[in-house]
């Protein structure tokens, strides 16, 4: 990426697909940028669009509450594509007829294509991802009904005078078989946007607009051990060089061995940090709660006091670092107009005024797998950016109920037989994410001829390309069976492992 990167913003009507959106553009080396749909004209104006993608979303465009973009969006002179909603919105404004649709699609649907810029180079049949209820009954004047399906008489239509193009199903889904190659076809050719898009570019520009910014004083970073913030300070440290200071706070709820295990990551990355070894502090903070949101709380609060302890001991600090990433946004902010917050991230807001310091996230625009290719770029050995990621919170949100010393110490002793049994297999490296949840759930069982009345432990593995959605991993049987007899046999505390088998959506990928 340069800094003039070619850029396409997407409007966010509260699809669930909507970042899933801005990754294929960047798939496409397209930069992406998302902003909600009442975004004005002029705001977009400043980004120098070479297009616009307006998503999908749950409303009906002709109820009185729908969602409506900005009327001067038509007007900055660039392709706009509708997406679902989005096309059914074109079509409301230009005159076109909207209605609820006698035969509803899910799923996927055959398309039949007439032609048309979007459908260049693809056969006269495709497979589209649908969700919805309503439609485009009539296209509106000066546009060309471009494909249809069986229940949707305008399934895609244009007016390539105007710019303007509309897909009434998800061509950003996988399921969708030739939809990258649509969102190609808009972005190349009908924007003419070139894919200049890259973490090399991207890491480049970065740095000199850090180097620029960060003028003078020093950056804490607050580490810990995961992707996000190793990264992050690995590229601070090219801007700002011994600028930098790291403080990483162990908070007692990390995995076995973790504290000693990250601090040596650092030293061999050459990264000055301070070890903290609070664990006390936040076990004690924690003694009797069991609301999820209040021991987030509890923990973000009390790190940021930790930290803002032992930053005091640094003369000249003025920035602070964090690894915040676009999905740590997403999920705490609503962005989206309807949508709604799913959880608080430890990684956005709630950082205190009285810190002092000024705020830098140079990874908040970018996704897990494009923070993973940034490390490469940067030199950072793949055994670290392999690693799953771990929540803020720690194996605090993986201890559903009341945490104690001794749950902790369960836990840790089952996730670390669960991990080390993937990595033998194989199967690490398959999963996405990998970790064991203690539950607040005690059964009766039978060990040594004796009766037991202990803790249920659950495995949770998951697959994903973004972690906005995920599904669960197909662990063989024999390791599972492996892991359940280990963990049963040498966790005091355990009698019982299940394994988790739900998505996200439906679910989360965290327990809590």
């Amino acid at each position: 990426m340069s800094a003039v990167a070619d850029t396409v913003v997407v409007l966010d009507f509260g699809s669930q697909y909507t970042q899933v959106i801005a990754r294929r553009i960047r798939e496409a080396r397209v930069r992406s940028v998302v902003l909600p749909f009442d975004a004005k004209a002029a705001e977009i104006a400043q980004l120098g669009p070479r297009g616009l993608i307006l998503s999908g979303g749950p409303s009906s465009v002709y109820d009185s509450g729908a969602p409506r973009g900005d009327a001067g969006l038509f007007g900055l002179g660039v392709p706009v594509l509708g997406l679902c909603y989005g096309m059914m919105w074109i079509a409301q404004c230009f005159g076109g007829r909207v209605g609820s649709a006698p035969g509803r699609e899910y799923g996927r649907a055959s398309v039949k294509v007439r032609g048309g810029r979007l459908f260049r180079g693809l056969g006269p049949v495709e497979t589209v991802w649908m969700s919805h209820g309503d439609h485009v009954e009539a296209a509106p004047a000066g546009f060309t009904v471009t494909a249809h399906t069986e229940n949707a008489p305008v399934a895609a239509f244009e007016d390539t005078e105007r710019g303007l193009y509309g897909i009434q199903g998800h061509p950003e889904v996988h399921h969708s078989e030739h939809g990258a190659q649509m969102l190609e076809n808009f972005l190349y050719d009908v924007c003419g946007a070139k894919p200049t898009w890259t973490m090399a570019g991207f890491r480049d520009a970065t740095v000199a607009r850090l180097k620029e910014e960060v003028k003078h004083g020093l950056v804490l970073g607050a580490l810990s051990g995961g992707v996000d913030s190793t990264v992050a300070a690995v590229l601070i440290r090219e801007a700002v060089g011994e600028r930098f200071r790291g403080v990483f706070v162990d908070t007692g709820l990390l995995r076995k061995y973790e504290g000693r295990q990250v601090m040596e990551a650092f030293r061999h990355l050459g990264l000055p940090v301070t070890g903290v070894d609070a664990s006390e502090r936040f076990l004690s903070a924690l003694t009797g709660v069991t609301e999820p949101e209040r021991k987030r709380r509890i923990i973000g609060g009390l790190f940021i006091d930790v930290f803002t302890e032992n930053a005091k001991a640094v003369d000249g600090a003025e920035w602070l670092l964090q690894g915040t990433l676009y999905p740590d946004v997403i999920e705490s902010v609503s962005i989206k107009g309807p949508s709604s917050v799913i959880k608080t991230h430890h990684n956005v807001g709630g950082l205190p005024e009285k810190l002092g310091f000024r705020l830098l996230e140079p990874l908040r625009e970018l996704f897990k797998d494009e923070v993973r290719r940034l490390g490469e770029e940067l030199g950072i050995p793949k055994a670290l950016l392999d690693r799953h990621p771990f929540p803020g919170p720690g194996l605090a949100v993986r201890i559903p109920g009341e945490i104690t010393k001794e749950r902790v110490r369960i836990l840790q002793e089952a996730d670390a037989i669960f991990l080390e049994e993937l990595r033998d297999s194989g199967w690490y490296e398959r999963t996405s994410q990998a970790f064991a949840v203690l539950l607040p759930v005690k059964t009766v069982g039978v060990m040594g001829d004796g009766r037991t009345y202990e803790s249920v432990l659950a495995l949770r593995a998951v697959t994903t390309e973004d972690f906005m959605t995920a599904d669960w991993a197909r662990l063989p049987h024999d390791l599972l069976d492996r892991v359940s007899r280990r963990i049963v046999g040498e966790v005091r505390g355990v009698n019982r492992v299940v394994y988790d088998v739900t998505s996200k959506p439906p679910g989360t990928i965290e327990w809590e």
